[in-house]
């Protein structure tokens, strides 16, 4: 089969080499099968993400201190094993076996560069963790592996980083979940049905909006303010709240998708204590809390349950933090509300598997693995500013704090098109009336930044060719399309 051209960045020898650190197991005179297998840990660990062009073997060669023809056996067995794809003219670049489909850091199988999804791959730390889990899991293998509520020990991580944050939480207030839009849709099943109101910002998350419409119940958009000191209209959220009796709000305070804004302490004391007055629960999306790029999410505004009282419930997952892959997510709900949740539950599912649970809970009790992940994050959004301002001058933004995207105004209302026209110049985006309860928001379109820079750098000149062509006026077109 014909070796599909990587997309990702290039790593030097003399950076291999330090990664590798000891790549010779002791005395053996294996070379080239610990070269090759210290190289497979790196991929599956997340250092060497895939589409990272290798360097060439007389580089890599100086770099460990070893012969070309060990260098070349090596990188034979990693091709055997389908770590390395290689072609001739092109150098080889980390691949991996019995892929069929290709990830965010690498195309379509058109060469089209995926811009719609802002999430990460898995957090470097990832493969440890699962070792470490494998051998935890013998102490769960006797009994019957139904956890309706999850792991007491994932549940305790979970509940200890909640009351770090300000909000006092026990093991018996969390429920582990199969991912936050999981947790959102067992929540959505017990306080609403079909014809019932459902609070929501304008814009927000575009998969809240298909579970509500899902569940045959309406959303109800009150609109945030990109641009303003605070973006949350809390007037406008207490006029929804007595005029249309919503069941329940759903709101995303943190680093909001796609926005990016964040409210502070003061507003999220008046917006509580607006919902408590109502007494109208609230669902509070916390999937972004924990990508806080410019402090430390401890230190940051308490969370939005602190202000709005036990009506509030909380849902958190570990897809953008650590990885998709895991499919976990958790509730957070006082112990009555959570009972039902619980009961509710059995309609749907019998509990979240073990094994994840257990790697999870490896990967939470490393918190240098976040502050990691947030450094790499921090660097990936100012590539993205730095792309925008280049290649598209007259867009407009407010760079956010943390999360994983940048809302982006356009000057004219041309999102939907440009959305169109993007993907015949091997680009895809979410247009703006994605975000939105009944479209619109044309001057508008989400740019996340969880792609590599000189990836998002490509992808914004894309962007801008096909801006060019909706507008009718001509583009750069100096760099090749890979």
């Amino acid at each position: 089969m014909e070796a599909v051209l990587p997309v990702g960045g290039r790593i030097s020898g003399p950076r291999l080499a330090v990664m590798l650190g000891s790549w010779r197991q002791g005395g053996s005179r294996q070379g080239a099968a610990d070269l090759a297998a210290a190289i497979e840990l790196q991929v599956l660990d997340g250092q060497l993400p895939l589409g990272t062009r290798l360097p060439a073997e007389r580089e890599l060669a100086d770099a460990l201190g070893a012969s070309r023809t060990l260098i070349g056996a090596a990188l034979d067995r990693l091709r055997e094993n389908g770590f390395v794809a290689s072609r001739r003219g092109a150098g080889s670049w980390i691949a991996a076996p019995g892929r069929r489909r290709r990830g965010p850091l690498a195309p379509v199988g058109d060469g089209s560069i995926d811009f719609t999804h802002a999430s990460s791959p898995a957090i470097p730390g990832t493969a440890a963790a699962v070792d470490a889990a494998r051998g935890r899991l013998a102490d769960h293998l006797g009994d019957h592996g139904y956890q309706e509520r999850g792991l007491p020990g994932l549940r305790e991580q979970i509940a200890r980083r909640y009351t770090e944050r300000g909000l006092p939480t026990t093991p018996a207030q969390v429920m582990v979940t199969n991912g936050a839009h999981h947790a959102f849709v067992l929540v959505l099943r017990m306080l609403a049905g079909p014809g019932d109101r459902v609070l929501v910002e304008q814009p927000t998350y575009p998969n809240a909006l298909e579970a509500i419409r899902a569940a045959h119940a309406l959303p109800v958009p009150v609109a945030l303010d990109p641009t303003g000191a605070r973006g949350w209209d809390i007037a406008g959220v207490d006029a929804a709240l007595r005029q249309a009796s919503p069941r329940f709000a759903y709101l995303v305070v943190d680093f909001q998708n796609p926005t990016g804004l964040r409210l502070d302490a003061e507003g999220r004391s008046r917006l509580g204590t607006v919902l408590a007055r109502a007494r109208t629960p609230v669902v509070v999306d916390e999937t972004l809390v924990e990508l806080d790029l410019e402090g430390d999410p401890l230190h940051g505004p308490p969370p939005l349950a602190a202000f709005a009282g036990d009506l509030a419930i909380c849902v958190g997952s570990a897809s953008k933090t650590h990885w998709g892959g895991l499919r976990l997510g958790w509730i957070r709900a006082s112990e009555d509300l959570l009972g039902r949740l619980v009961a509710a539950r059995y309609a749907v599912d019998l509990g979240s598997p073990v094994f994840e649970q257990l790697v999870l809970t490896e990967l939470m009790a490393d918190e240098t693995l976040l502050g990691r992940r947030r450094e790499e994050l921090r660097g990936y959004r100012d590539a993205l500013a730095a792309a925008v301002h280049r290649h598209l001058p007259d867009w407009t933004f407010t760079l956010p704090d943390g999360g994983l995207s940048v809302w982006c105004r356009m000057p004219e209302p041309v999102s939907s098109r440009l959305a169109v026209a993007a993907a015949s110049h091997g680009v895809q985006v979410a247009p703006g009336s994605r975000f939105g309860v009944h479209g619109g928001l044309e001057r508008w379109i989400r740019l996340p930044f969880s792609l590599p820079p000189d990836r998002i750098d490509e992808a914004v000149r894309r962007l801008s060719a096909a801006e060019a062509s909706v507008r009718g006026t001509p583009a750069s077109l100096d760099a090749p399309i890979a």
